[in-house]
């Protein structure tokens, strides 16, 4: 995918983000598409690095809002997400959730970049906090389960990604 930019031509730039976990799982299952676009994934440092054959894989913090250092490991998410945004400039970013996605989300679309969110596939009756706040600012929602319309009825409902 390109698109055009002044008299030349830009490769589209695609972030994928999701916390650790079942998030990066469903995250995972668009790895067709992040080998099809110039592409890299940001999620949570966990114990271990995430290898995804020729993806670039960038860290934040893990959190967890049960954490009683959750607002300083937010803080400095948001501090290294918007690093990462400077640095690789995104076009689109494109998340599967949770929490520590959210400053990437927000910082892309802060400097002109687009936002798809996909709910969670476990989210069946009930809304998850990072897609009611995504909900409010993406440019396109996906929802895995007509259910979930209730919450978001503009979503889009292809069902699920599995």
């Amino acid at each position: 995918m390109f698109r055009k930019v002044g008299k030349g031509v830009k490769r589209i730039k695609i972030c994928f983000t999701s916390s650790s976990g079942g998030h990066f799982e469903q995250l995972m299952m668009l790895k067709p598409l992040m080998e099809k676009y110039d592409s890299y994934i940001v999620t949570e440092k966990l114990d271990f690095d995430t290898k995804i054959d020729n993806i670039s894989v960038k860290y934040v913090l893990q959190i967890n809002r049960t954490d009683r250092l959750f607002f300083f490991k937010f803080l400095i998410n948001i501090i290294k997400s918007l690093g990462i945004v400077i640095m690789h400039r995104p076009d689109i970013v494109i998340s599967t959730g949770a929490l520590a996605s959210v400053p990437m989300m927000v910082w892309t679309k802060i400097f002109g970049g687009k936002v798809i969110y996909i709910e969670s596939f476990a989210k069946i009756d009930s809304p998850n906090i990072s897609g009611r706040i995504a909900y409010k600012f993406a440019d396109q929602f996906y929802i895995q389960w007509e259910s979930m319309r209730k919450f978001y009825p503009n979503a889009i409902y292809k069902g699920g990604i599995y």
